[in-house]
């Protein structure tokens, strides 16, 4: 396949995959899948813009909290909700102290339960607090923040499908971007935002990088407890990753002492 059709497929199925864009799908192999979880951070940046500049402007007409939430709620609609969907089936999973196809089985449920209720409240809480702390920020750093963590949650999938890191099962959404990303992307992705995240935190420029990548190891270690518990990822784990990285990029953006 030619370089320039792989990159187009690629970029097509980055934002079919991470946004409700209606963007015509283009060729759907591992090859494309490669190239798209690669550019993952990227799709992750342009909608962290998109969501900064609603952050501005609910804060210009509503209190701080009231525009978080609007915010925190559009977040979830530009996304179908696929990334907290994947959030609450992973930690209902790992609730049931089960393991392989067992827990497998619970993720694939239609229902959610107590373990993912809880999960979903306290990321969606700890997101709108950490927002409406952001709104009343300069608007280059509200901008840099919402960008940062944003694209941060995306660069969580990057570092899922990288090389050696297997698929639980035969079929899916894993299935397919389960070992498709090379050592470079995860690398360059995660200096990006870090540079994104120096004008996060006035007066702060290290805070910004250093939340980004403390979030980023927990994502390592949370992945490598997933793959043992499960036997490798699946699309809910990769949904899980992002809004866990979200989460914790927020929440060291807003921490001060």
């Amino acid at each position: 396949m030619p370089a320039e059709s792989r990159l187009g497929d690629g970029l097509r199925l980055a934002v079919t995959t991470f946004t409700t864009l209606p963007v015509r799908a283009g060729r759907i192999d591992r090859a494309a899948a490669g190239t798209a979880m690669a550019f993952a951070p990227a799709v992750g940046a342009l909608l962290g813009v998109a969501l900064a500049v609603l952050l501005a402007g609910s804060a210009a007409l509503a209190p701080p909290l009231v525009a978080a939430a609007v915010t925190v709620g559009c977040a979830a609609l530009l996304t179908r909700g696929l990334h907290l969907d994947g959030l609450a089936d992973t930690v209902d999973a790992l609730g049931s102290y089960r393991r392989g196809g067992a827990a497998l089985e619970i993720m694939k449920k239609p229902d959610v339960g107590p373990f993912g209720v809880a999960a979903l409240v306290v990321v969606l809480l700890v997101q709108a607090a950490a927002l409406a702390e952001l709104a009343g920020r300069p608007w280059p750093a509200t901008l840099a923040a919402v960008v940062a963590a944003t694209a941060a949650g995306r660069l969580g999938v990057t570092l899922a499908c990288r090389r050696g890191v297997p698929a639980a099962r035969p079929d899916g959404l894993g299935a397919l971007v389960a070992g498709t990303v090379g050592p470079v992307a995860p690398v360059l992705g995660a200096a990006a935002v870090a540079v994104v995240a120096a004008g996060a935190v006035p007066g702060r420029p290290w805070q910004g990088p250093l939340a980004v990548l403390a979030a980023l190891a927990v994502a390592v270690g949370l992945l490598r407890h997933l793959v043992r518990r499960f036997g490798g990822i699946t699309g809910d784990v990769l949904g899980a990753v992002v809004e866990v990285v979200t989460t914790l990029t927020y929440l060291g953006l807003v921490l001060s002492g």
